[in-house]
């Protein structure tokens, strides 16, 4: 099974160009893990954008999401199918659940069985969750066993260190991926922070990225210029001391971004 890589490239929120220019320039820069979803709206210009990168297809890691209205067991393969079309692609690496059912409408066995099928077909190499409470993720292990959940994706940074989900995967050997690892950039103007990476002559940016990498999450940062991409990359050369380590854990207040109205109940 292939290991996701520490450092992908996000596209949530880019579209049409902005989309195509940033995978461009994160294939070009080395980025070799892309991470897109039926909601975004952006999986035929990713498609698009990796067709023309040159890359082989066997050096990335593709990751898409079924989105909420297709977990249905008679929906989730075929949209799946859509999402490998516009992909241009005869598999992708990693099929997230995108969010729980809304208020469960559909149960977790449902889908999570459809996403195995999925697998068995070679539709996906692997399988995996995003935005699951504890709970869902136990349900989700009880129906595919922790060994076939490659990962739960979760909105991780500084202010939302989301212990008791990180505690929970990590008890059952399940990885964790740190959506929104800046904040919406809010890292950058955090004066703790700020002085961490002053004395790694580094960036905001790269510090919160490490933070994140070196307790062992993957972290999947976007942006639509290319300098940054560049200097996120960074993020992997940089070791944070144990006080650097402590210092951000203190800077936990609980900052959800990511909470739309059909979010389950957070741990």
């Amino acid at each position: 099974m292939q290991q996701i890589p520490a450092l992908g490239l996000g596209t949530y929120r880019l579209k049409e160009q902005q989309v195509i220019d940033s995978v461009r320039n994160g294939l070009e820069l080395g980025y070799r893990h892309i991470d897109t979803a039926q909601i975004y709206g952006n999986e035929a210009e990713v498609g698009q954008a990796i067709a023309a990168g040159g890359v082989p297809r066997s050096e990335l890691f593709v990751t898409t999401k079924i989105w909420i209205d297709s977990l249905s067991a008679d929906k989730l393969i075929p949209s799946l199918k859509e999402s490998l079309r516009k992909l241009q692609m005869e598999q992708v690496d990693l099929t997230l659940i995108h969010w729980p059912s809304p208020n469960d409408e559909i149960q977790v066995a449902e889908y999570m069985a459809a996403l195995m099928e999925a697998k068995a077909a070679g539709l996906t190499a692997q399988l995996g969750v995003s935005n699951f409470t504890n709970a869902h993720l136990q349900q989700a292990m009880e129906v595919v066993g922790a060994d076939q959940i490659a990962t739960n994706q979760v909105e991780i940074h500084p202010f939302l260190q989301n212990r008791k989900v990180v505690d929970f995967a990590r008890e059952h050997g399940i990885h964790l991926t740190a959506y929104m690892p800046l904040a919406y950039g809010k890292v950058m103007t955090d004066p703790v922070i700020q002085e961490i990476a002053s004395k790694h002559a580094a960036n905001p940016a790269q510090v919160a990225l490490a933070w994140a990498l070196q307790q062992g999450f993957a972290v999947i940062p976007s942006s639509t210029k290319r300098s940054n991409l560049e200097s996120n990359l960074g993020a992997l050369q940089l070791t944070l001391s144990e006080q650097d380590m402590a210092a951000i854990a203190k800077l936990e207040r609980g900052e959800r971004l990511a909470n739309p109205d059909f979010a389950p109940h957070w741990d």
